[in-house]
């Protein structure tokens, strides 16, 4: 099949690469010159683990290409997806769906033969409707469907979830366009992926109602963590217990700083101004928020709190400032609230992250920014893990007690056991241990 890819950011980017690596024929398009000319030098914009090895094989072999020409890029398509951004417009919450429209009208202009319309970004309810709307309106001969097929892709393993996902959701009930989505994904049903079929608006709920559940269950072992510190429990056991039951499962029941991201963040907001429309509350994704929002910050003060509750001309090491591992996504990081309240105490903040020390620097000033954990360390008052990179989990502790002025330990994300720390001399803080 020859699919079209608009918007070569993340989602674009890994999906056009796997979909090419099934063999596809993928044309990646961008109106951003300077991304499109990066790409066809191999060079890739963003951190994914395993992602330029693939665009480069693919590249090499002519199934995977880079343009600026949108309109060319259609007429030859069987299929096009819509992967542009849709951010939290600034103001009101909703889903900014600018992009996505725009990309429609300049579709309609293009399209010479039957074509499916995929959107693939992240859309509110109805946002199908209008797609096919401005299409209609834009070039009333045209022949094509509108399709929704929603990505359920983690950073850092975006690419084995997309070629080993637990389903392909799709949604329209236009028989030519279900069958053209159907022979894109045949590689994966040989692979026993299930492709789940429903209405275009079922499809785009889908998506938010995911990551609102999945948000959810962060936010919820995130209190019970509060609550374990109080009762004297561990809420590491209690996530295993509970997480065992498999009409529960141990997935997203890790305790930490609160969750973050492109998705999460916008798609819960989204979620809430599409029930507010509808006249349909949804008081459990609001409070989900709500605590979230005030989690971020709550976590520098428990920074501030293990220093004896003042860190005024105090030096604090901060490892890990993208808002997961294998990614250099700062998108509403917790890193960015816990920085900015120490700060706000007083404190100088020095900081190590392997990959989103560049995207940092957009967001966080008057940081000092190390090349390794240790140069972080050196001379400061306390340490902070905010991010479970792997290369934080094995420290060499006598030597990150040497490099400490004091011994506190700040674990915000539970990666050490208490005892081998506090064996190591350190005084040590957890969540909801």
């Amino acid at each position: 099949m020859k699919i079209t890819m608009i918007g070569s950011g993340y989602v674009g980017l890994v999906s056009g690469a796997c979909f090419a690596d099934f063999g596809h024929d993928v044309v990646c398009v961008d109106k951003d010159e300077s991304k499109i000319a990066a790409l066809k030098e191999g060079r890739i914009p963003i951190f994914e683990p395993g992602l330029d090895a693939l665009v480069s094989s693919n590249a090499a072999v002519g199934r995977l290409s880079f343009t600026t020409d949108l309109a060319q890029a259609v007429a030859d398509a069987d299929a096009v997806f819509i992967a542009v951004g849709t951010p939290s417009r600034r103001g009101d919450g909703h889903a900014d769906l600018s992009y996505v429209y725009a990309a429609a009208e300049e579709i309609a202009q293009a399209l010479t033969k039957f074509t499916v319309i995929v959107d693939k970004s992240t859309v509110p309810v109805g946002t199908g409707d209008e797609v096919e709307r401005i299409i209609r309106g834009a070039n009333p001969d045209a022949e094509f469907a509108v399709v929704s097929n929603p990505e359920f892709l983690r950073e850092g393993a975006a690419i084995d979830d997309f070629k080993r996902p637990d389903r392909v959701v799709i949604g329209g009930d236009d028989p030519r366009g279900l069958e053209v989505m159907r022979e894109i994904y045949r590689p994966l049903v040989l692979g026993r992926s299930p492709i789940i079929e429903m209405s275009r608006r079922g499809a785009e709920l889908t998506k938010y109602a995911g990551n609102a559940f999945l948000a959810t269950k962060i936010t919820f072992i995130n209190e019970i963590a509060d609550l374990c510190e109080k009762v004297g429990a561990d809420v590491q056991e209690v996530a295993r217990g509970i997480g065992l039951d498999n009409r529960i499962g141990s997935k997203f029941l890790h305790a930490g700083p609160g969750y973050g991201g492109s998705c999460f963040p916008k798609d819960t907001l989204a979620l809430l101004k599409t029930s507010q429309d509808y006249e349909a509350p949804q008081r459990i994704v609001e409070a989900v928020v709500a605590v979230n929002d005030n989690r971020k910050r709550a976590m520098g003060r428990k920074v501030i709190q293990a220093c004896g509750g003042d860190v005024r001309d105090k030096t604090i090491a901060v490892l890990g400032l993208t808002f997961k591992p294998n990614t250099d996504d700062m998108r509403d990081s917790p890193a960015i609230a816990i920085v900015q309240t120490l700060q706000d105490a007083g404190a100088t903040v020095r900081a190590y992250d392997p990959e989103g020390v560049e995207q940092a620097q957009k967001v966080l000033t008057d940081v000092v920014y190390c090349d390794n954990p240790y140069i972080a360390m050196e001379g400061a008052d306390a340490l902070a893990i905010v991010t479970e990179w792997d290369a934080f989990r094995a420290l060499d502790l006598s030597r990150v007690k040497s490099l400490l002025k004091e011994p506190i330990f700040v674990d915000l994300r539970n990666i050490y056991p208490r005892d081998i720390i506090e064996k190591a001399g350190f005084h040590y803080t957890a969540v909801g241990r």
